[in-house]
């Protein structure tokens, strides 16, 4: 997460409460992927980084773990919450029905200059593959929603625009982790020009059906990826356990050694002092008899 980033983030908020400003700025960030799933929230970093104090930042942690977005965990304090199954779909059925929507309406209201667009869009997205690097997953996200946004627009309905808008925060996250695979990259590419020419022919129940396609594909690949990482995660808090477990055991091991050592070295020494005095009081008496009791 890079100062500068958050930075500019700020300024872009910086008429609203300082409180929602931080919310906002620490929520752009998780969706974005700057903040990643599992990354501890540290308070006085991210205070430093945002050049504010740490009120604020406690008050946007409470209302991004009200999100969602943000888990509390015992001892380790607040931290990014991990992208699970249940997540990713409940968002991706509210983008399907919305996304069918859109493509419906504007299918039937979409100009001859707004197609140009999306094909424009869709063109920019295929140079944007082959010219920008391949770790630059944040201006391949930004290509991707702009051919979406041409589609919205041409719906003409303000109040499905601003759903959509308010989704396509959320989905940020799961695009990011989409666009990872190089080939999906790729069939994105093939994807957006079928839409774009069944819109073109004013295919109703086609570009719905590439639509739903367009997302069951994505879903069924960040799904696979979440999967990957959950059971990634959960052989590495094995391997956590069992190196802790062997750990445990060996400085039990070494604290019975210890303690048995010590043990026999004490009651050996204690035995060995006893056995001198008694050695040195029969001395005593042998040399008390020989004088004679003088």
């Amino acid at each position: 997460m890079a100062k500068n980033e958050l930075d500019l983030q700020m300024e872009d908020y910086q008429y609203l409460p300082l409180r929602d400003v931080v919310f906002r700025t620490l929520r752009q960030a998780i969706l974005r992927g700057e903040l990643k799933p599992g990354e501890r929230l540290m308070e006085i970093r991210l205070a430093n980084q945002l050049g504010v104090s740490r009120t604020p930042i406690r008050e946007a942690i409470r209302m991004l773990e009200l999100d969602g977005l943000v888990i509390m965990v015992p001892r380790k304090g607040a931290q990014v919450a991990q992208i699970t199954e249940k997540d990713l779909n409940d968002v991706l059925e509210v983008r399907l029905g919305l996304e069918e929507l859109a493509v419906k309406l504007a299918c039937q209201r979409i100009t001859e200059s707004e197609l140009q667009k999306l094909y424009q869009a869709s063109r920019s997205f295929e140079q944007m593959l082959e010219t920008t690097e391949t770790d630059d997953l944040q201006k391949l996200a930004q290509a991707d929603v702009a051919f979406h946004d041409v589609i919205y627009q041409a719906t003409n309905n303000e109040r499905l625009i601003q759903l959509l808008n308010n989704l396509r925060e959320q989905m940020y996250r799961y695009r990011i982790e989409y666009l990872k695979d190089v080939k999906s990259r790729r069939s994105l590419v093939e994807e957006h020009d079928a839409l774009y020419e069944r819109m073109k022919n004013r295919d109703l129940a086609g570009a719905q059906k590439m639509i739903r396609e367009h997302i069951e594909r994505q879903q069924e690949s960040i799904m696979q990826t979440v999967h990957h990482q959950s059971i990634t995660r959960i052989k590495f808090r094995k391997r956590n356990i069992l190196l802790q477990s062997k750990k445990i055991v060996t400085e039990c091991f070494f604290m019975e050694f210890c303690r048995v050592y010590f043990s026999r070295w004490f009651f050996g020494s204690f035995q060995k002092e006893e056995k001198e005095g008694r050695r040195h009081g029969k001395r005593e008496d042998a040399d008390f008899t020989h004088t004679g009791g003088k």
